[in-house]
């Protein structure tokens, strides 16, 4: 009969009992009537839930269940025995849609068998129900088109009755608690319905995520680990293989558009060359031609890809004219890694020539071998153990007494034993979790049991805290109602018919670990080698990724420039380095630049000095011999003590050249800007002065006698002095205020990973002021010299200053053109010969003619001989 819905005005609410279902009476599910025009996917759920109840209260007759066992609590189970198509439910049909016994899908009758054989296993028991018997009521749902029916007969009384009350606290369905359905939209369908009647539900394949919400299905539990874990044991195979250029093909459906979600959200370096849905049949076993041509063309396009790796993310009930397919098409040398939905199908498996495809990986179940259950499995019910009740005689369906099931399952029992008993343990588990939380109820103990009536409200939080052993395998709950289950790796065999679906690595759930447990994979490769499947090899240490189109897996290698060094942080960008670090091509690091300074113990440094020392010691014999001859005429012509203050200043110029050699320190940069500035300015200057003082004394005395007065008696050959020297200080002082002189460390330019260490150069506009007045100072004296040309022979400088003054002139073309071409410690190096090269100019040419005349031509260091040079040149101008 059908379950009739009935309105029970009288049910009253128990204060001290767990109101169950809705609050209104006519309403199905626990939502209020505003919520039926809600567009969120829960109030669609809930509102195909209300529909497929209005719709039953208009069928006449429902026939039981094919597979029945009476007992004292009777467990639901939802099993697809035929699933070759995807159709809509048949809300309309006035009797559950039949499904055909030639198309009988063996799997799903080994999950049915395994439900048996633990409800059987568990009534010979005398330890875990003592004196209780489990019973049974089992509906092949034919994968998605007769989900809602058997539902609505869990949910009937054994009245064929469905009561709409305000509370169903006290209503007793036709089952305690439902197993199943094998399918993860089936299964969300199933636990939006039980979840207002608080029945649990303990589904053994539905992987699905949403199911992962307690608030939103509070009885939904599963002896399968999620979707989510699935995919990232994926990612985690991908990245052992290497494999980070993979195609990715999914069901166009909530299974393959659930598992391609997760794959992008979790997927990390790992790139997809193209995804692709794969048509699932509908309403028809066979594919419309439509859905045909696009098979063939995702094939086709698998054929072109460079990617050698693909992601099989669907229900296996798409995959048979895909498989056959790709053989048709001569697709070779691929991996195919599959979802756990068909990783183990055995149909799949025994697809003619499907080894051609090449490497087949899957996730699978751990396997959990079932003594006795492959037995049982292929027994017809004479055979078994009694107690089995009463079994329908129905030709048009496959039940119990059916002999086409049992000898289709004796036909394909070889394939099914070396697939492994892995699902049909998550079957045989999920009743004993029923089993445990009933004798947790019961209070069962070595006695018996206390028997009573429950309802399954009460079972509901004795199934969330089970925590027992079975086989070896920890049964348990986690708080979204998911099992501490971990997954294998399995690789297809078809060399070894024990053993088709080989183990070849773990999966932890809890530590999210791959673990491999043999190097024995068989690949399609030639020598067996690991396929290779990356859209670019890795970059050699050094060389950063150049991303080519719009995949980050697809890169050019490009090498990092010198200055710069590859961090594994970044992949796509060189790091440049420190200001005082360098590298060359293709580094992974930066080391210290190289810092360089003239050393004591360099060549150039070494004739430096030598030069240095031989023209220190010439200007202090010069000196000497200044001093010893003060009083001679040749001395006093040149200047007088005045040329003693010029030789002191040499010497000092010449002791600055050790400032240059060495670690530069500030006291040597200070010592280089001051010291031999001033004293050649201070020697020049004397050297004007005393050019400027023949001039006057042989040519402009006479005609401007007060001027020349002026200038004897107001000092002004020392005013002039000081003025110069006041000049020089002032750009001396400001240069320090702007840049204070200090060792720095250059970069070279035609070597950056050179540093030279040398004092910091001068503001550009002072070293140009400060060079300008040296340089006026020096044309003045040639100026000077040249009007004086005619001098009597003793007093004519010009030929001696024009020679000093054209050397000066000359270093510094030199000085200018070797620093830019010679940079580095050459720079210090030419501007210490360039010093020394100018005091040597006015040591010799000044100073060196007088020492001529005092050491070898005594006899013209007389006043007679100067006052007969003057008269000569006196009368040679009358």
């Amino acid at each position: 009969m059908v379950p009739e819905m009935h309105v029970n005005k009288s049910a009253q609410t128990d204060e001290n009992k767990p109101q169950v279902g809705g609050s209104k009476a006519g309403t199905c599910c626990s939502h209020s009537p505003a919520d039926w025009c809600s567009g969120s996917s829960a109030m669609r759920e809930a509102r195909l839930c209300f529909r497929a109840l209005l719709i039953a209260t208009s069928l006449q007759t429902l026939t039981a269940s094919d597979f029945h066992l009476p007992g004292d609590y009777v467990l639901g189970g939802l099993f697809s025995l035929h699933a070759e198509t995807v159709g809509n439910s048949h809300f309309a049909r006035a009797e559950v849609p039949r499904c055909q016994t030639f198309n009988l899908k063996i799997v799903g009758y080994s999950f049915l068998q395994a439900m048996r054989f633990a409800v059987e296993e568990i009534n010979n028991s005398s330890t875990l129900l003592p004196g209780i018997s489990l019973g049974y009521e089992m509906v092949d749902v034919c994968y998605l088109t007769n989900i809602v029916h058997p539902v609505l007969y869990f949910l009937a009384d054994n009245h064929y009755k469905v009561h709409l009350q305000q509370n169903y606290t006290r209503y007793r369905p036709r089952v305690l608690a439902v197993v199943g359905p094998d399918s993860s939209p089936g299964a969300v369908t199933v636990a939006n319905i039980l979840s207002s009647f608080l029945i649990p539900q303990i589904t053994c394949t539905a992987t699905t995520e949403s199911l992962r919400n307690p608030e939103r299905f509070p009885v939904a539990f599963r002896t399968i680990p999620s979707t989510e874990q699935t995919i990232k044991a994926m990612l985690l195979l991908l990245k052992h293989f290497h494999w980070n250029w993979v195609i990715v093909l999914f069901g166009d459906d909530e299974y393959g558009q659930e598992n391609l979600k997760l794959l992008q959200f979790w997927a990390t370096g790992v790139c997809i060359a193209f995804q692709e849905s794969i048509p699932v049949p509908r309403e028809s076993k066979k594919l419309s031609l439509e859905q045909q041509a696009k098979v063939q063309d995702i094939i086709n396009m698998l054929r072109r890809s460079t990617a050698k790796v693909v992601l099989v993310l669907t229900l296996d009930l798409t995959l048979p004219f895909f498989f056959q397919e790709a053989i048709r098409q001569n697709v070779t040398d691929l991996v195919w890694i599959g979802a756990e939905a068909w990783a183990t199908d055995p149909s799949l498996h025994s697809i003619t020539n499907i080894s051609r495809l090449g490497t087949f990986l899957g996730l699978a179940v751990r396997e959990v071998p079932i003594p006795g259950f492959s037995t049982f499995r292929v027994k017809s019910p004479s055979n078994q153990t009694e107690g089995a009740g009463t079994w329908a005689s129905d030709q048009g369906t496959c039940n119990q007494v059916c002999d086409r099931c049992l000898s289709a399952t004796k036909q394909k029992e070889k394939e099914l034993r070396g697939s492994g008993e892995r699902i049909d343990f998550n079957v045989y588990s999920a009743v004993y979790v029923i089993a445990h939380a009933l004798h947790r109820l019961l209070r069962c103990g070595s006695a018996g049991c206390h028997k009573r009536v429950v309802y399954p409200w009460q079972l509901l939080p004795e199934v969330r805290q089970v925590d027992f052993s079975l086989l070896d395998n920890k049964i348990r709950f986690d708080e979204n109602g998911d099992p501490p289950n971990s997954f294998v790796i399995v690789q297809w065999r078809w060399d070894e018919d024990n053993h088709p679906f080989k183990k070849i690595a773990y999966y932890s759930t809890m530590h999210q670990k791959l673990l491999f447990g043999t190097d024995n994979i068989s690949w399609h490769t030639p020598g067996n080698e690991v396929p290779v499947s990356i859209c670019s090899y890795q970059c050699i240490p050094g060389q950063r990724k150049k991303p080519v189109g719009l995949h980050p897996c697809c890169f050019e290698c490009v090498d990092c420039e010198a200055g710069t060094y590859f961090n594994e942080s970044d992949h796509y960008n060189c790091q440049p380095c420190l200001a005082t670090q360098w590298s060359n091509v293709r580094s992974q690091a930066c080391y210290p630049k190289v810092v360089t300074y003239l050393a004591w113990d360099d060549h150039r440094a070494v004739v430096l000095l030598i030069v240095s020392l031989l023209g220190l010691l010439t200007t202090l014999a010069t000196l000497l011999t200044f001093a010893f001859h003060l009083r001679t005429p040749v001395v006093k012509s040149a200047g007088g003590g005045m040329c003693l203050l010029m030789l002191a200043s040499l010497v000092i110029c010449f002791l600055n050249i050790l400032a240059y050699v060495g670690i530069p320190t500030v006291f040597k940069c200070v010592w280089r800007q001051t010291v031999y500035s001033l004293g050649f300015t201070l020697c020049i200057s004397c050297i004007v002065i005393r050019s400027l003082q023949i001039v006057c004394i042989l040519k402009l005395m006479a005609k401007l006698p007060k001027a020349y007065n002026y200038w004897t008696k107001y000092k002004g050959p020392y005013i002039f002095m000081a003025v110069v020297l006041a000049l020089k200080a002032v750009i001396l002082m400001i240069n320090f205020i702007i840049s204070s002189p200090a060792p720095v460390e250059l970069p070279l330019e035609d070597n950056p990973a050179v540093l030279v260490l040398d004092c910091k150069k001068t503001h550009a506009f002072l070293e140009m002021l400060d060079t300008a007045l040296d340089m006026s100072l020096s044309v003045l004296c040639f100026c000077f010299a040249y009007a004086g040309k005619e001098f009597p022979k003793n007093y004519n400088e010009a030929k001696y200053i024009t020679l000093w003054t054209t050397s000066y002139f000359t270093t510094w073309v030199i000085l200018f053109v070797a620093i830019t071409a010679y940079p580095g410690v050459l720079v210090p190096f030419f501007n210490a010969l360039f010093n020394v090269v100018n005091l040597l100019g006015i040591v010799i040419g000044y100073f060196g003619p007088k020492c001529y005349i005092i050491f070898f031509h005594p006899e013209r260091n007389t006043s007679a001989y100067f006052q007969t040079d003057i008269q000569t040149y006196t009368m040679r101008q009358k």
